[in-house]
């Protein structure tokens, strides 16, 4: 004679209700969780093993004339993802900033085809990302001898809008060498044709130093696409002035 008798419970429909509900809720987590983060690991996987331009280049091959640096008291700025990165100022932060000049011009255009960005508003000196590209710490215009260095913000590639300026550079790590971009400063256009492309930490402020022997732009976001951890950085040279 049997001493315990095991019977199944029936499952009650408001459970299967409760189960059901469950696995959509975790389904969903998990789809929310490849949707934000696999932008991410795509770029690092792409930019290391399969990306023909050179990425992880620490420095600059230019030749450039070094500046010298400020930093903090403990001779070292760490930027942190709860600063506001529309403000340019927070993008390097031990770059010197006494070395910004005041220029006549305030305000020109930059087009880049390859990223059906026309047009866009770059301010001299400016500060908030949300509203332009930033043309940070000016040294020279473009079309002048010497670097000209641009921000612009970046996103998730999901949130990606050309109009919008907190994620007009979100696809500026699909430029390659050879592309073209343009600067039209009251009604003259400049074109530039890019010959690098590299990624640096937000320490290496050498990539905003000037440069000798010609009229380059270096185009600067933040990656892997919607963090702030590292800076992608393109390189272009004018290809000849205008007429």
């Amino acid at each position: 004679m049997a001493l315990y008798v095991y019977t199944k419970r029936k499952i009650t429909k408001k459970k299967k209700i409760f189960v059901l509900f469950s696995y959509i809720t975790l389904t969903l987590g998990s789809l929310l969780l490849f949707w934000a983060f696999y932008p991410i690991i795509s770029f690092e996987f792409y930019t290391r093993f399969l990306s023909k331009n050179k990425y992880f280049s620490p420095i600059v091959k230019s030749t450039i004339i070094r500046s010298p640096l400020l930093f903090g008291e403990n001779k070292k700025v760490l930027s942190s993802n709860l600063r506001d990165f529309t403000q340019a100022n927070l993008w390097f932060p031990t770059v010197d900033k006494s070395k910004e000049k005041h220029l006549s011009i305030k305000e020109y255009t930059l087009s880049i085809p390859k990223l059906n960005i026309k047009n866009a508003k770059v301010v001299v000196g400016g500060k908030d990302l949300s509203k332009s590209l930033v043309h940070y710490l000016p040294h020279s215009l473009p079309g002048e001898e010497g670097n000209v260095a641009i921000f612009g913000h970046s996103t998730l590639p999901q949130l990606y809008n050309s109009k919008d300026y907190k994620t007009i550079f979100t696809y500026l790590p699909s430029l390659n060498k050879g592309d073209f971009i343009y600067i039209d400063i009251n009604g003259i256009e400049y074109e530039y044709k890019v010959y690098e492309i590299f990624i640096v930490k937000p320490e290496d402020t050498e990539i905003l130093d000037d440069i000798k022997g010609g009229s380059f732009l270096t185009l600067v976001t933040c990656v892997p696409p919607g963090t702030f951890w590292k800076r992608l950085v393109v390189r272009a040279k004018l290809t000849h002035l205008p007429e």
